[in-house]
């Protein structure tokens, strides 16, 4: 089928566009999705409603299976959220939760270790940000309540650590959906200067948003570096006895937690090098460790370690037989509903990907940047424009979606030596306007997770957050005149603890 070329015209921006738009106004992202992605395709066949039933068809049958390479790797991804989702119900109806707290409670003795350890505990949790949030927050509420921290201070820490983290992480819902998307981009544009985990690496080493603001949150809580409303609440922490929390569900052990998690880290690495040992030992190039993470099938090492974990963790509700089989059963319904949602994006988000693409969207907005601003702004643009989609809408996946196929097709043309910063860019502002949402599931979650007033949190994170993605912003003008993630980095933390300083001072 001939598609309408429209390379050159201005309509090339309103299947995005429309879709932006909606997003900001109506907040709900699958609908203003699915209106550009409706558009876009009435108007590559020019506006023939069969054969627009028809691309959609084709692209959607694409998404899930080709005649050349059977099932989509895309699949994979799917799989891995739903495997994400039933081992997340699995840990909570273990008892695990509980164990965990408990045992802390006993190894934890002042404010700053319990603040540290609401902290740290996102390097076991990191696989997603709403397990993050929920269970970090079941484990370390009834800690930080002993030691008078307050929720607020609390609902900062899991919030600063849940997509900052995530985001940055391979092993994690979030690292295979972003690498995923940057599959697609690479394969659209023909790039074979990198692979989609040596990309989603160097992208990764330039979010300096996500970098510092987990920097930031372990120096608030070493430090208790508490500023603005946050001071208030924490004073009124210290004078307020909160009620012992009780913790509801069946006594498990601190091992029903432990070893899933680890199972599923290291079976999924485990899997990702001998991936990319095999695709090394297949072009007959000798193994190293970083071109088997470079040429690793991201996809299929996650289900496998999906899947490991969740036998690991039946296994071991197996041997307390402290949960019914209509028990067990419930909490596997349970945590596949609740990745539902994210499936749907992650679907309409490949969707607009391609129509984006075949509209030239970017080629078209490439040559009014190149005319009228200069590309070296082009990543601060991107973060910008990027944290305020997100924040108007609440969600980064959304924003993924939408904002990385532009920045690509933007930078591709216009200036390919940026991709990446530019990329980094868009995956940065992302979870900065995400991070200070209010509408945001993330932040409400980790209100959730902290038991703390939803408004109280937003405000109390607003002034951390704004200043992490002042030092950022600064940081991308940088990488786009020196073309150096380093300078960038530099950068970003020379300002970052210059506002640290000036806020400290005053």
């Amino acid at each position: 089928m001939e598609l309408v070329d429209y390379s050159s015209s201005i309509y090339s921006i309103i299947p995005a566009l429309l879709a932006i738009i909606l997003a900001i106004v109506t907040r709900r992202v699958l609908v203003s999705l699915s209106a550009g992605i409706v558009v876009g395709a009435l108007m590559l066949v020019d506006f023939n409603p069969l054969n627009a039933l028809i691309y959609l068809k084709d692209n959607v049958i694409a998404l899930v299976y080709s005649s050349e390479e059977g099932m989509n790797s895309n699949m994979n991804i799917v799989f891995f959220l739903v495997l994400l989702g039933v081992l997340t119900a699995l840990l909570t109806v273990s008892g695990s939760n509980r164990a965990f707290a408990e045992w802390a409670q006993n190894k934890i003795k002042g404010r700053r270790g319990a603040k540290l350890l609401a902290a740290s505990l996102v390097f076991v949790t990191f696989i997603d940000d709403y397990f993050h949030s929920l269970a970090v927050g079941a484990i370390a509420r009834p800690v930080t309540d002993r030691f008078k921290v307050s929720r607020a201070k609390l609902a900062y820490i899991l919030d600063s650590t849940a997509a900052p983290m995530c985001v940055m992480m391979p092993v994690s819902s979030w690292g295979a959906y972003i690498i995923t998307l940057v599959a697609g981009l690479l394969a659209t544009y023909s790039i074979t200067s990198y692979t989609p985990m040596g990309a989603f690496v160097a992208m990764s080493s330039m979010n300096y948003y996500a970098i510092f603001s987990l920097l930031m949150v372990f120096f608030v809580a070493y430090f208790s570096f508490d500023i603005a409303s946050m001071a208030r609440h924490e004073k009124l922490a210290m004078e307020r006895d909160y009620k012992e929390e009780v913790i509801e569900g069946v006594k498990g052990k601190v091992r029903n937690l432990i070893l899933p998690i680890l199972v599923l880290i290291t079976v999924t690495v485990f899997m990702m090098i001998h991936t990319g040992s095999e695709a090394l030992a297949a072009d007959g190039k000798p193994f190293s460790l970083l071109g088997a993470f470079e040429n690793t099938t991201v996809g299929i090492s996650l289900v496998v370690g999906g899947s490991s974990a969740v036998a690991m963790s039946t296994l071991l509700i197996i041997l307390e037989r402290q949960v019914s089989l209509q028990e067990y059963g419930k909490a596997w319904v349970a945590g596949i509903k609740s990745m539902l949602g994210a499936i749907a994006i992650l679907f309409f988000a490949w969707t607009i990907n391609k129509v984006v693409g075949d509209a030239q969207t970017g080629k078209y907005l490439s040559s009014l940047v190149s005319g009228s601003i200069p590309v070296q702004f082009l990543p601060v643009i991107l973060f910008i424009l990027g944290s305020a989609m997100a924040f108007s809408t609440g969600t980064s996946w959304g924003t993924f979606g939408i904002m990385l196929p532009i920045a690509a097709a933007m930078a591709t043309n216009s200036a390919p030596e940026l991709l990446l910063p530019c990329l980094s860019a868009v995956m940065a502002g992302a979870v900065c306007g995400d991070h200070c949402s209010p509408v945001s599931d993330t932040t409400i979650l980790s209100s959730t997770g902290a038991k703390c007033n939803h408004m109280d949190h937003v405000t109390t994170q607003l002034p951390y957050a704004a200043t992490v993605a002042t030092a950022s912003a600064v940081g991308y003008i940088v990488v786009g005149f020196t073309e150096s993630g380093l300078a960038g980095f530099v950068t970003t933390a020379a300002v970052l603890v210059a506002l640290v300083f000036i806020v400290k001072k005053r």
